[in-house]
């Protein structure tokens, strides 16, 4: 098994309808971050504007508590995350935040943090892709080309976040969510992926994994039919390494 000191607060969408920047989940982040974390640092690397994402998560964390640093902003991002107290990794563009990792050389560097450490490393939409097993199920168009498509690996399992379920009143005839991810289990040896849906959180703790939110969310498995979960669902055999 991973090691038992990781703690993930892993977000399928930044904003809900109708709610501001993290609004729908700012309580689950004062539970998660309490009041051993003083400082978070933010790593803004899928969006083009690093500065204004910055002050957005600035502006937000301040008001619950938090002083927010930005990698970005830093001359060394590597000795950023070795001093993190914690990690939050925005959304955006999945291809190009996994770039900026490699390209920085945090990969492997915010993987012993979480796995070994213990830092708690929160995820919201490419960040919660980007802490899984490979980035294989976005949503998102390949607009650059990271050194792999492998991710952080802190789940031994994929997400899809934003999950939609097939509209029935709609005339679009294209590929659904649910045929896409189907189409990906389709390759050997390709881990279960777990379909959040707007609103809906995992919360990882040790080994126990915990579904959080307003809505269920749908686990797709190699060869076998699809489950709904019920926000409280433990789902912490989706923790177990695959051999």
């Amino acid at each position: 098994m991973m090691s038992m000191k990781r703690r993930l607060l892993l977000v399928s969408n930044s904003t809900l309808h109708g709610g501001g920047y993290l609004e729908h989940c700012q309580q689950q982040i004062k539970d998660f971050f309490g009041h051993g974390v003083k400082r978070v640092l933010f790593i803004p690397y899928a969006l083009h504007n690093r500065d204004a994402y910055a002050k957005t998560a600035r502006d937000k964390f301040k008001t619950l508590g938090y002083e927010v640093d930005s990698i970005h902003e830093a001359s060394d991002p590597v000795k950023a995350v070795r001093e993190a107290q914690g990690i939050f990794i925005g959304g955006g563009n999945t291809f190009r935040l996994l770039k900026s990792l490699y390209d920085n050389s945090l990969v492997s560097e915010i993987k012993k943090r979480v796995l070994q450490d213990g830092v708690p490393y929160m995820g919201s939409s490419a960040g919660t892709n980007v802490s899984t097993v490979s980035i294989h199920t976005t949503n998102d168009m390949p607009i650059v080309y990271p050194p792999s498509f492998a991710a952080l690996g802190l789940v031994p399992f994929n997400i899809n976040p934003h999950y939609l379920d097939p509209d029935p009143h709609s005339r679009h005839m294209g590929e659904t969510r649910e045929q896409r991810i189907t189409q990906f289990h389709e390759e050997p040896d390709t881990p279960p992926v777990l379909g959040l849906r707007e609103g809906s959180l995992l919360l990882v703790e040790g080994n126990r994994a915990t579904l959080l939110g307003t809505c269920k969310a749908r686990l797709f498995t190699r060869g076998n039919p699809t489950t709904e979960y019920e926000t409280g669902s433990d789902l912490s055999f989706l923790l177990t390494d695959r051999q």
